[in-house]
């Protein structure tokens, strides 16, 4: 499931640089997470970054949005496809795998 950003979000801008994919932008009150690039990080790490920063724990999994971890892996792939062939599943870059 995509992860998304709630309204308890302070603004701290922390989770910004975090994302592998970008996918994290300022909205008109706090951030938000496009969940057509949100990969859960699958790919490159075993936590999602946004979360493990945040000081308020508002990085949340989006219950309506539920992904694979194989879905989520496609996309982290075609987002970065430069670096395709460096990504891979595993307990340290795969919530799923931990």
């Amino acid at each position: 499931m995509a992860t998304k950003i709630t309204q308890q979000c302070i603004d701290c801008g922390l989770c910004l640089p975090e994302c592998p994919n970008g996918a994290i932008y300022e909205a008109e009150v706090g951030h938000a997470i496009d969940p057509g690039r949100c990969t859960e990080c699958v790919g490159f790490h075993g936590v999602e970054q946004c979360a493990a920063v945040c000081p308020v724990d508002c990085c949340i999994p989006d219950p309506d949005r539920e992904e694979s971890e194989g879905l989520l892996f496609e996309r982290a792939k075609k987002l970065h496809p430069e670096r395709a062939s460096e990504l891979a599943l595993s307990p340290s870059t795969s919530r799923f795998r931990g």
